[in-house]
């Protein structure tokens, strides 16, 4: 079901006191925080910080042992249909059915997402992502910068309130990832949206995002301006930032507390 074209005055993104227990592990610990229209937020951490375990939550695909999640104001639990049409996901290691041309695959999510004047907005998302001379190409042969691009297409068909990328330009070489990046400022800049973004490129990061939380062992340890933050924790860079939250979680929580 498209979502009601009337935005939400609150942010588009709320996640209050998320818990997701196996037996007596806790993947994700009492995790907090909220995505501003406009906002491009980083979520990172290294790896088993629960960054995955979040995402997956979000997207409705794993249920929270505890906690609420809302996307524009839809309360994930109680009107999950509603909320789920407000969002879309896209990642490299997601690839769009190799089998299906990157018309069939634009139509059947946009089918999955009852999109109105479908066959117009395909056009646009083709248009829009450079995509028209690949119409009837199957996905399966394109490059890894094109199958990018046609997950983005699909991503944006909706035109979602709240997009989740999980390493949107990972293996794409430079060129292709600095177009994918314009693409999602842009996006995030128009309208009436914001964007949930991990990465391991901290280069990238400290160029998009506005802020960004640091996971560790499911818990929120940082927060801020990823050009502000490095200089706060007394590191050279947020890349030097990202190995101290991996490698001293518990001297960054020290200084933090301090």
């Amino acid at each position: 079901m498209p979502h009601d074209a009337t935005p939400s005055p609150g942010p588009i993104l709320s996640v209050s006191q998320l818990r997701k227990h196996y037996g007596k592990t806790a993947a994700v610990d009492g995790v907090s925080f909220s995505v501003a229209t406009h906002e491009i937020l980083g979520l990172l951490g290294p790896n088993g910080a629960g960054k995955t375990t979040t995402i997956n939550m979000i997207l409705g695909v794993l249920e929270p042992t505890s906690g609420m999640i809302a996307i524009d104001g839809c309360d994930l639990a109680r009107r999950r249909r509603q909320a789920l049409s407000r969002t879309n996901f896209a990642a490299v290691y997601a690839p769009l059915p190799g089998n299906l041309t990157v018309a069939q695959n634009l139509r059947v999510f946009g089918m999955l997402y009852a999109i109105p004047a479908l066959g117009e907005r395909i056009e646009a998302v083709l248009a829009e992502f450079d995509l028209l001379r690949f119409r009837n190409t199957k996905c399966g042969v394109l490059s890894s910068g094109e199958q990018t691009r046609v997950a983005l297409a699909k991503a944006l068909l909706n035109q979602p309130r709240l997009l989740l990328l999980d390493e949107p330009t990972a293996s794409l070489d430079p060129s292709i990832a600095r177009e994918i990046r314009a693409a999602i400022r842009e996006f995030a800049a128009r309208g009436h949206a914001g964007v949930l973004w991990t990465s391991h490129n901290m280069i990238e990061v400290s160029e998009v995002c506005h802020r960004v939380l640091f996971l560790s062992h499911g818990r929120i340890l940082l927060e801020g301006d990823p050009r502000a933050l490095p200089g706060e924790h007394r590191r050279q860079s947020l890349e030097d930032l990202f190995v101290a939250v991996a490698r001293e979680p518990l001297t960054i929580r020290s200084a933090e507390a301090d």
